[in-house]
């Protein structure tokens, strides 16, 4: 019997985290040079159409359909979305009361959707590490590739549980406590962990821009990255909350923890900046908030407000200063996805240990701080640093492979007068009309071009 409460808050969740890809596109948009928010916009967005199809034909399945062997990989019994339609999903009742799927069954394809929107957003967030340089048809490609070679297989491991898609169904190693048992509610391994260390590899095989660091690159339009930051916010309620695939008690701690531990996050990082720099910046509380929805992800239904607020804060403050890494090492992760998304996914997978507690989850596990010692911490480390291995060694070698056959990077003639143009034929803002009103040295207006700009709002007008 479908739990039709159950499967609307899934379908929602799916919706809201569907919209955190246009709301990272805008965050990253923001933070890059005005010649390359296109593209910036365009390798977040195209994310939407590769992975989605792939899902379809045979993501979901090597995802979630019953385990080949090892824990490493499903078979391809839904490819193609087969065997889909009209099946259920869920887990046998805890207490007996009743067989499989028990009291929580939603539809297959309301679950698939869920996680396909998960799927979408982890090669999107690689983007922000290569941005300013990256050609857009050998990264559709790598999109491609990189979804069915690294995240289908570690969505298996961290997300597919057993007795969840059939009542005999077998999961993958990490999630499930017949293997490994490592918690992970929402994708701090499997999303961020994973995205974070494809970063890195991606930003080294690609090399710096040009100009970095000696040239200032600051972010062109910082309301797009608070806006952007506002949308990841509101869509990450769907991708924590969503994950407890419940509209109860579990969901509502999911919620709570997500917003206060960013709250936190958001604080700790323009501290950070107040004592180092001697002033809070609009890019900063941004930037601390995602980290602190960045950490809080795999710890949202796992621990109590308390320990997500010691998350946020801890999060917010070490991501504050981990960005600065890229400078020491002489790595030229554009955007921070490895100061923010590896950095945070690390921190709040590791801490875990400490906080969680099976006072808000059963499912949990005591963490040191209550008790648990560190059983669970080594758990944590193991699973955190062997997505980390696993993403950075695939990912670096597919980025040569497709380096030296197709080309990865524009031409220095592309970078340096703009990637948008040589790539997009198109510029996102165009002042070649404001400019020739009344600019210097242009003809003097006749009355239709004078009407014609007194129309021209004020604040184009000042932008200009």
């Amino acid at each position: 019997m479908v739990n039709a409460g159950d499967t609307a808050w899934v379908l929602t969740s799916a919706a809201l985290v569907m919209l955190m890809t246009p709301g990272l596109a805008f965050f990253y948009g923001g933070m890059v040079r005005s010649k390359s928010v296109l593209n910036m916009l365009m390798l977040n967005f195209v994310s939407l159409g590769i992975v989605g199809v792939l899902w379809a034909l045979y993501g979901f399945s090597l995802a979630f359909s019953n385990d080949i062997g090892a824990g490493l990989l499903g078979n391809m019994q839904f490819a193609g979305l087969a065997n889909t339609v009209g099946q259920l999903a869920g887990f046998a009742a805890t207490d007996g009361s009743s067989p499989w799927p028990g009291p929580d069954a939603m539809p297959v394809l309301a679950f698939c959707m869920f996680q396909l929107m998960f799927a979408v957003i982890t090669p999107a967030l690689i983007s922000g590490a290569v941005a300013d340089r990256t050609k857009f048809w050998t990264w559709s490609l790598f999109i491609a590739l990189w979804a069915t070679i690294v995240y289908f297989p570690v969505a298996h491991w961290v997300f597919s549980f057993d007795g969840f898609i059939a009542a005999d169904s077998v999961g993958g190693w990490i999630a499930n406590t017949s293997k490994l048992g490592a918690l992970d509610f929402a994708g701090g391994t499997a999303v961020h962990i994973n995205a974070g260390a494809a970063g890195l590899a991606l930003a080294l095989v690609l090399g710096k821009r040009r100009g970095w660091p000696r040239e200032p690159m600051r972010p062109h339009n910082l309301p797009f990255v608070l806006l952007g930051a506002s949308l990841l916010w509101f869509g990450w309620f769907g991708f924590n909350a969503g994950s407890a695939l419940t509209s109860g008690d579990l969901a509502s701690v999911a919620f709570t923890n997500t917003m206060i531990a960013t709250s936190a996050a958001l604080l700790g990082w323009i501290v950070v900046e107040q004592i180092r720099d001697g002033k809070p910046t609009t890019l900063g509380a941004a930037s601390g908030a995602v980290a602190g929805l960045v950490a809080i992800t795999p710890a949202a239904g796992y621990v109590a407000p308390l320990g997500a607020i010691a998350i946020g804060l801890i999060a917010g403050a070490v991501c504050a200063l981990a960005v600065a890494l890229k400078y020491r090492f002489g790595f030229d992760d554009s955007l921070d996805v490895v100061g923010v998304h590896l950095i945070g996914g690390l921190a709040g997978t590791l801490l875990i240990g400490f906080f969680g507690t099976t006072s808000v989850n059963s499912l949990s596990a005591d963490g040191l701080f209550y008790g648990g010692g560190f059983g669970q911490l080594g758990k944590q480390a193991l699973a955190a640093f062997t997505v980390l291995l696993y993403s950075f060694v695939v990912t670096f070698i597919l980025g040569l492979i497709l380096k030296k056959t197709l080309g990865f990077r524009v031409s220095a003639d592309a970078e340096v007068e703009g990637i948008d143009e040589n790539e997009h034929a198109e510029s996102a803002y165009d002042f070649s009309t404001l400019r020739a009103i009344g600019g210097v040295g242009s003809p003097r207006p006749d009355a239709a071009t004078t009407q014609a700009a007194a129309h021209v709002p004020a604040h184009a007008s000042k932008e200009s």
